[in-house]
């Protein structure tokens, strides 16, 4: 976990962010401690659908580096978070067909920040990240995106195959990149609305996502490495939808 996000420490600061609506990736708790206010934060976390995790005190001492934390911390995006249906709502303000990116276990922060900045050059309307086991928005993420994470909206998302298959009642697309997809991604017709789905560094997508999808794709290999990185395979097919779009509007 990439702990380079604003640290909130101390209960009523930790209330207070949960009161305002700020965008929380997570809430750390010292193991045990249940007493008072903490209740009411963890209460008010789960209101929100936030991730709220054990911890020992002495890791909280550590992040909160000398400010008293009360046996809570909350770690805090850079930027707020944006909504789905908000995101689908500007796209078909825009008399566009939503174009989106769902990064499915992805956790290196370089990795997101390099795809959010390819997000903001192809046109992409927004990018959803799950609540678990996904890099959230951090300053690292910020910092890789140049600038991007200010301009492309990112939801967080609960079940990864469940939102694929309201997406999919709403009309998107769900295009899977994996090796062992069933047709190069240059031969899918890729102009309608969409969702690239993207796996993790490692394993790629997770089985439930592959069989959310509507076709998994593949990047063409001729070399002796089986795979590319995670931001550089996202990037090729954003450019492809981009080319694709372009084409059609001739």
């Amino acid at each position: 976990m990439s702990d380079d996000a604003e640290i909130i420490a101390g209960r009523n600061s930790v209330l207070e962010a949960l009161k305002a609506g700020r965008s929380l990736n997570k809430i750390l708790v010292a193991k045990g401690e249940r007493q008072g206010s903490i209740r009411d934060i963890i209460s008010q976390a789960r209101e929100q659908g936030l991730v709220i995790q054990e911890v020992d005190t002495a890791k909280l001492d550590q992040m909160s580096a000398g400010v008293r934390h009360q046996g809570v911390v909350a770690l805090a995006a850079p930027v707020a978070y944006a909504d789905m249906d908000d995101i689908l709502s500007a796209a078909y303000g825009k008399d566009e067909p939503p174009f989106l990116v769902l990064l499915d276990e992805l956790a290196d922060p370089h990795n997101v920040g390099a795809i959010l900045r390819t997000a903001d050059a192809t046109g992409v309307h927004g990018v959803l990240i799950p609540k678990r086991r996904s890099c959230p928005l951090t300053q690292t993420v910020a910092k890789t995106s140049a600038g991007a994470v200010e301009h492309v909206p990112v939801a967080r998302i609960g079940n990864v195959s469940q939102t694929l298959k309201a997406l999919k009642k709403q009309g998107l697309w769900v295009v899977g990149a994996d090796m062992d997809g069933t047709k190069d991604y240059y031969e899918a017709d890729l102009t309608g609305p969409v969702v690239i789905v993207v796996g993790s560094e490692g394993e790629g997508m997770g089985r439930l996502t592959k069989e959310a999808c509507d076709f998994v794709v593949r990047i063409p290999m001729r070399g002796k490495i089986t795979s590319l990185n995670a931001s550089v395979a996202c990037s090729l097919l954003l450019y492809e939808v981009l080319r694709q779009r372009e084409l059609k509007a001739k």
